[in-house]
């Protein structure tokens, strides 16, 4: 019988306890060189995979395309996966109020905050999940805003065939350089369309490199100013931006990183059994691989591993792998 050989990607990341290696974590990562060519490639970075919110920016150039009127730190916000504090909820709302809407035309889930603070908050405060603490609210209102905006029709603003979710998917395919493989449901609701580890980091690329005032390139720029509103007060996004000023860095679920620096070098991880405390390490092994290094990558790099009131090991990437 034939079978077709199926590439199995690297183990990228180990987790030490207490000198031992106990749990060990496969994944695909791409770098891209200042001219776009690859510079590291381990794995398959040319299989689709769900880019889940890395592909929040590429939806917010949609929407700016299409008439969305935001700046600054609230573009940041319809970029980001916020992490539930009050700041963050005060501005999603500040987007609905300008498109005469309230939080109750949101279609994304409720959710308890991401940040465990603003958790802790909120439950002392006798509140519970709502869909304005839910990480995606922002890019929500601002879809919302955007239809307002368009003239198009806001209750049915997360259908694949809305005027809306087509302007997204063109984007996405356009800034990738590829057709979707596959169309999805995200986990706050909205479309997700499959590409590859390497399409995400050549769309990364293109929107550092894109001329400014272009929609690519206010996205860029709103979430590299503002880093605080695409992640949160503590947030590992918001340290690696902070750390190498000219950085855009954007999370996803299941494991997945994106980033660009100002000069053209990119990359992407994609964590095979999506384990998201494998993704950063990975993700400052390849930016220090491409020559990307600050003194404040070095808190990043590595996630504690505990056992008991103290630190017994660490999640780091694997030996020979960068």
């Amino acid at each position: 019988m034939d079978v077709n050989p199926v590439l199995v990607n690297p183990v990228l990341v180990e987790v030490e306890r207490s000198g031992f290696v106990e749990s060990r974590h496969r994944g695909t990562a791409v770098g891209l060189a200042a001219d776009g060519g690859v510079a590291l490639r381990l794995g398959d970075p040319d299989a689709p995979i769900f880019p889940r919110s890395a592909n929040k920016p590429m939806q917010a150039v949609a929407m700016l395309r299409c008439g969305l009127g935001l700046d600054d730190e609230l573009l940041a916000l319809a970029a980001g996966s916020h992490s539930g504090e009050d700041f963050h909820v005060e501005g999603a709302e500040k987007i609905l109020a300008g498109a005469g809407l309230v939080a109750d035309d949101l279609r994304c889930p409720e959710s308890w905050p991401i940040d465990p603070e603003a958790q802790q908050a909120v439950s002392r405060a006798g509140g519970g999940p709502s869909r304005m603490r839910m990480n995606c609210s922002g890019k929500h209102a601002a879809m919302l805003a955007t239809c307002v905006a368009a003239g198009w029709p806001v209750d049915t603003y997360l259908d694949p065939e809305h005027p809306l979710q087509l302007a997204v998917r063109g984007v996405v395919e356009e800034l990738t350089g590829e057709t979707a493989a596959a169309v999805g449901v995200d986990g706050c609701g909205a479309p997700l369309f499959a590409v590859s580890t390497a399409g995400v980091a050549r769309a990364f690329r293109a929107l550092v490199l894109a001329a400014p005032g272009t929609p690519e390139r206010r996205v860029a720029d709103a979430m590299r100013t503002h880093p605080q509103w695409t992640s949160g007060t503590r947030r590992e996004e918001r340290q690696l931006m902070d750390a190498v000023p000219g950085l855009l860095v954007k999370c996803g679920a299941e494991g997945v990183d994106a980033f660009a620096f100002d000069d053209g070098r990119a990359g992407a991880v994609k964590i095979d059994d999506g384990a998201m405390r494998a993704r950063t390490p990975v993700t400052v092994a390849l930016l220090r691989a491409l020559g990307i290094d600050a003194p404040g990558l070095d808190g990043p790099a590595v996630v504690e591993v505990r056992g008991g009131d103290g630190v017994v090991g660490a999640v780091r990437p694997a030996p020979g792998m960068f």
